[in-house]
C-alpha cells in the first residue's frame, strides 16, 4: 500500500488543521492506522491510532483532548483533526498502516515490521 499524507502548513497558536492520509489499493480496511510525528532533533513520537473498523482509538499524551483521529474506509483515508495547536506541535507528521498490528499495539509497540509509512507532512505552529 502507498500512503500520501497532506494537510500540513504554517498556522498560529490556537489554530486548527486537519491532516489526511490517503491509501492506495483496495484493502484499506484491513489495516490499523496510526499517526506519528517527529520534530528536529527529537525521536519519533506516537500521536494517535485507530482500529480497522474505526471503533478503537488510542491517543498519545500530547494529543489527548485536542486531536481526533478518524477514518473513512470507503475513501481509504485516515484523518487527524488537530485543534488548539501549540508551538510544541511543530513537527513532520507521518501516517502508518499496519496489516498485522492493532491500534493498541501501534500505540504501545509502534508499527510492526509489516507496516507501511507515508511521507511526512510538515506542521509548523508559530507563537
Amino acid at each position: 500500500v502507498q500512503l500520501q499524507a497532506s494537510g500540513g502548513g504554517l498556522v498560529q497558536t490556537g489554530a486548527s488543521l486537519r491532516l489526511s492520509c490517503a491509501a492506495s489499493g483496495r484493502t484499506f480496511s484491513s489495516y490499523a492506522m496510526g499517526w506519528f510525528r517527529q520534530a528536529p532533533g527529537k525521536e519519533r513520537e506516537f500521536v494517535a491510532a485507530i482500529s480497522r473498523s474505526g471503533g478503537g482509538l488510542y491517543y498519545g499524551d500530547s494529543a489527548k483532548g485536542r486531536f481526533t483521529i478518524s477514518r473513512d474506509n470507503a475513501k481509504s483515508t485516515v484523518y487527524l483533526q488537530m485543534n488548539s495547536l501549540k508551538p510544541e506541535d511543530t513537527a513532520a507528521y507521518y501516517c502508518a498502516a499496519d496489516p498485522k498490528g492493532t491500534y493498541y499495539s501501534i500505540a504501545g509497540l509502534g508499527v510492526s515490521e509489516y507496516g507501511y509509512w507515508g511521507q511526512g507532512t510538515q506542521v509548523t505552529v508559530s507563537s
